[in-house]
């Protein structure tokens, strides 16, 4: 008797639907993106215990004749593709077919749709995969969707649907992914009847992002200017230095204006940021990428969140450029600072006591000075100040801000804005650490330890940048014993090695004899070092490899060459320091990401304090 048998239409089609379908929001991704492919201007979610209870979607699209209605039911029957060359190049969200007999296989299915000029419409109704009734349909012009009582009748995948919260904040999330990507589509989204997102159509993408994140992180967010490289065009909005979170919530990609996650545009994304992006932190990005479909396989994962790029390091090496070419730009212009954030805790300490002795000294304005900073012992380094999660847009924002570049539509405008030295006068210091300012615009905070970073990193690397890192030649050298592929990529960028103060050379079969390493490198397992370069080296693309490949041995000298939280410097040493700061092409933050300056406006003191601000 034969073992292998062929699956009932019905228990196939739950096995699809588990591809398809594992929760509420999945169910909203497929509809929305539906709806869309349909022309849709206007689209309501409506979501009930999360999703579980009942999701309606109602669209103002194209609609659907019964023909169509009754074949959209049907497993791969779709309008979207023909021949297999259909499938090379695909320009529409949905393309399977698997979506809507998916969601009716494990739902109380409705659909109720009329094409524009029709008379009538048609409603279907399926329960669990069976169809139950098709009626005439006398509604609206488009299409409107139900699914009710999700996996009724698949109880073992019901049970790994979390809590109501959890299940629409997934929801949630989903419509605002495609919300961002389609501001000229308005949106509704409500749950248990209440109204939890109403965007109206707008032309504008930052107008449509403000909208989602509100008015704070909206503003302090900069512009990439579109750019074109190896067929690959990058535009959208990315976050500043310093401005990162601990996930990759609001680190949201689109190619070809569809959300996806993709390890090449991950990559791209870090390398771009590099020293301007703490490790373990992520970077807020609305970043859109436009390509030639048939350059990437969509095809890859059945939700079709992952994509297969033909050529991945294009990708990565584009997105590098154009975020590093923002953040670069944004710094060069030091205009202006971000607004407030989140409200600080309740402070209870008492303001900082100056010495009566040290308050003539204190009372100098900052003038530029060249006095050298002390080189201070090895201590540990000060924990990171990590970036307040955003607020939601009906929350008050009120925190001290990180100063970073605002937005600028006009260069020329904003020159007389840029600050120097000479804005700030210095008070104090906090802790051995926080050195405190006045500005025109309030109290800044000075991180002397972050600050020192940053200016010792920007030393060492433009030494690495004008012709080379001096080396120092190794009393015993090094034998490395690699694999042949991390063998490969020692003898493509042996060149790039011996400019960046390594110089190594083949020893025999996958190995390698080391005799001189960086000069400025202090490690004590230089062996450990090296395995670390090599990881690197063959992660980044051939382009960017050659100067970024020992910038992490340079973060970790510009930290070790710097002071620390406990070393007391002189004003004329702060003062130097500043002005030092203010050189760098990227001063806001120091080489591992955390923010160098803090700024507290006099309008956040006066509504602390209780006075009106004045005007």
């Amino acid at each position: 008797m034969a073992k292998i048998r062929i699956l009932p239409d019905a228990l196939a089609s739950q096995v699809a639907a588990g591809e398809v379908v594992e929760r509420p929001a999945a169910l909203v991704r497929e509809l929305v993106e539906n709806s869309l492919d349909a022309g849709a201007r206007h689209i309501e979610v409506h979501a009930q215990r999360g999703g579980t209870a009942l999701i309606r979607i109602v669209d103002d699209g194209s609609g659907m004749d019964r023909e169509d209605a009754m074949l959209c039911l049907e497993r791969h029957a779709t309008s979207k593709i023909r021949t297999k060359e259909d499938l090379g190049a695909i320009c529409t969200f949905g393309f399977r077919g698997e979506a809507l007999p998916s969601i009716a296989s494990v739902s109380r299915f409705r659909l109720a749709t009329r094409e524009k000029d029709a008379l009538v419409g048609t409603e279907i109704e399926v329960n669990g995969g069976k169809l139950t009734a098709v009626r005439d349909h006398g509604g609206a012009a488009g299409t409107v969707i139900e699914a009710r009582s999700l996996f009724f009748n698949v109880p073992a995948r019901r049970k790994f649907l979390r809590t109501e919260n959890t299940e629409f904040s997934h929801v949630e999330q989903q419509l605002r992914l495609h919300a961002i990507a389609n501001p000229q589509v308005a949106f509704t989204l409500t749950h248990n009847g209440e109204l939890v997102l109403h965007l109206p159509a707008t032309r504008d993408m930052l107008e449509r992002i403000r909208g989602l994140v509100g008015e704070d992180l909206a503003t302090r967010l900069l512009k990439i200017e579109e750019t074109t490289l190896h067929g690959v065009t990058v535009s959208g909005y990315i976050g500043g230095p310093g401005m990162s979170r601990s996930n990759r919530q609001m680190q949201t990609t689109y190619l070809n204006g569809r959300p996806i996650e993709s390890a090449s545009i991950s990559y791209g994304l870090r390398e771009g940021y590099h020293t301007a992006l703490m490790k373990g932190q992520y970077p807020v990005t609305f970043l859109f990428i436009q390509m030639d479909p048939t350059a990437f396989d969509v095809n890859v994962h059945p939700a079709k969140k992952e994509v297969r790029f033909h050529d991945g390091n294009s990708v990565r090496d584009t997105i590098a450029r154009s975020v590093s070419r923002t953040l670069e730009n944004a710094s060069k212009l030091h205009t202006g600072h971000a607004p407030a954030g989140r409200p600080l805790p309740a402070a209870s300490t008492p303001a900082p006591v100056i010495p009566a002795s040290r308050q003539e000294e204190l009372e100098m304005p900052v003038t530029p000075s060249s006095a050298p900073l002390r080189q201070m012992p090895v201590a540990s380094v000060p924990r990171p100040v990590l970036e307040p999660s955003p607020p939601r847009p009906s929350e008050p924002v009120s925190t001290p801000e990180v100063m970073l570049p605002k937005p600028v539509e006009n260069a020329k405008t904003a020159s007389s804005d840029v600050p120097s030295p000479n804005d700030f006068r210095i008070i104090g210091v906090l802790q051995k650490l926080y050195v405190l300012m006045e500005s025109k615009e309030g109290l800044v905070l000075m991180d002397q330890h972050a600050a020192h970073e940053r200016v010792n990193f920007e030393k060492f690397r433009r030494a690495l940048e004008s012709g080379g890192v001096p080396c120092q030649r190794l009393l015993m050298p090094i034998t490395l014993q690699t694999t042949p592929r991390d063998a490969d990529v020692l003898k493509q960028n042996q060149a790039s090695l011996t400019r960046l103060g390594i110089e190594i050379e083949p020893f025999g079969p996958n190995i390698f004899k080391v005799e001189a390493l960086p000069s400025f490198l202090k490690t004590d397992d230089p062996a450990a070092w090296l395995d670390q370069v090599i990881e690197e080296l063959s992660s980044l693309t051939a382009k960017a490899s050659s100067l970024r490949l020992s910038e992490d041995a340079i973060a970790t000298t510009a930290c070790r060459a710097s002071v620390k939280s406990n070393d007391v410097l002189s004003i004329p040493e702060l003062q130097a320091l500043l002005k030092d700061l203010f050189a760098c092409e990227m001063p806001y933050c120091c080489p591992h990401g955390r923010p160098t300056l803090v700024q507290i406006s006099t309008a956040e003191l006066e509504r602390k304090f209780g006075r009106r601000a004045p005007g």
